[in-house]
């Protein structure tokens, strides 16, 4: 009997636990509240980390002028009608990223800043050119892109 008291209070360590670290709905600004309005039904079942997530990406939003928050909605739009496939590709790229150093990571940036201001039709050439090339092609081509 002892031995099922211990196991039972070992298993609801984790969700005490859990308990714990949340960040209780009431203490949330009114404010937080009206714009955390969608998880309000759920808010105590959410991890810490994801409510923590949630009130970071709240006030960076809040920190955005007008133009920023449409091209951020804008983008999260394109996320949604990403196929899971397609979501999954983008986070390991990303991931990818992140592990490059700060130096290469910011040539990345550059470059992609360099293909954003070509003319339309370039950028659709070089996306064409691009798609006609072998693996091993484009293998090649990253190689040049990543010698300085």
């Amino acid at each position: 009997m002892r031995r099922l008291i211990l196991i039972g209070a070992l298993l609801l360590l984790p969700a005490l636990a859990h308990a714990t670290d949340t960040i209780p709905w009431n203490t949330l600004s009114p404010e937080e509240r009206e714009m955390l309005k969608p998880f309000a039904e759920h808010w105590s079942e959410l991890p810490a980390e994801r409510q923590e997530r949630l009130r970071q990406g709240l006030k960076r939003w809040q920190q955005m002028s007008p133009e920023e928050r449409e091209r951020a909605h804008e983008r999260f739009k394109r996320w949604q009608q990403m196929s899971p496939e397609a979501r999954a590709r983008a986070r390991e790229r990303y991931e990818h990223f992140k592990k490059l150093p700060p130096a290469e990571q910011e040539r990345l940036r550059q470059r992609h800043e360099w293909f954003k201001q070509l003319p339309p039709a370039e950028r659709e050439r070089l996306r064409e050119q691009w798609r006609k090339m072998t693996p091993e092609e484009r293998e090649r081509q990253r190689q040049n892109w990543t010698k300085p």
